[in-house]
């Protein structure tokens, strides 16, 4: 079994500027330039065959040429007073959305069932701990919700693998799809 997502990375620039809001937070477990993107479609853990079809099922979500895409904002998810991570948001793109269908349609198409959630585009900056004070969460967010990329040409996704670490998630680019 291996667990296998599909995402867009973001290039180097827009990561540094990233890495510089990444602070003043105590309590937040911030995420390596390496381990920043914006997840099309995650498919949990899949066995290889099935990995196999998926990879090439992907092929035709690879379809309708370069797009851009912007950050914009930031936010966080969880549950009330118990927020869980912090995350860069990504402005309304019809292209994005389509290629994520297009990823869930893969799964679909290979038989790997994947969670049927909206797809709400974003980058993960850091995950919480969960006794950081949501006044101080609240303070970080309003110092830094002005967040504003410049347009980031897409023109490619990748399927990758991740393994869970005591240090954080590795992953690992298991196949690159051009558009």
């Amino acid at each position: 079994m291996v667990r296998l997502f599909t995402a867009l990375t973001v290039p180097d620039d827009v990561a540094e500027t990233l890495a510089r809001r990444q602070s003043g937070l105590p309590g937040a477990k911030w995420r390596t330039a390496e381990q920043l993107h914006v997840t099309l479609a995650f498919y949990g853990e899949v066995a290889e065959q099935r990995a196999d079809d998926l990879a090439a099922e992907l092929e035709r979500a690879a379809a309708g040429g370069p797009f851009e895409i912007a950050l914009s904002g930031v936010g966080a998810f969880g549950d009330g007073h118990r927020l869980s991570t912090l995350w860069a948001g990504v402005e309304p793109s019809e292209r994005l959305s389509v290629l994520a269908g297009r990823c869930r349609s893969a799964a679909e198409r290979a038989h790997i069932p994947i969670e049927r959630r909206e797809y709400r585009p974003h980058l993960t900056l850091a995950y919480l701990k969960p006794h950081v004070n949501p006044d101080r969460i609240g303070a970080w967010i309003a110092g830094h919700n002005l967040l504003k990329s410049p347009a980031i040409r897409i023109d490619r996704f990748g399927l990758y693998s991740s393994v869970l670490a005591h240090g954080g998630s590795h992953y690992e680019l298991e196949r690159e799809y051009l558009l």
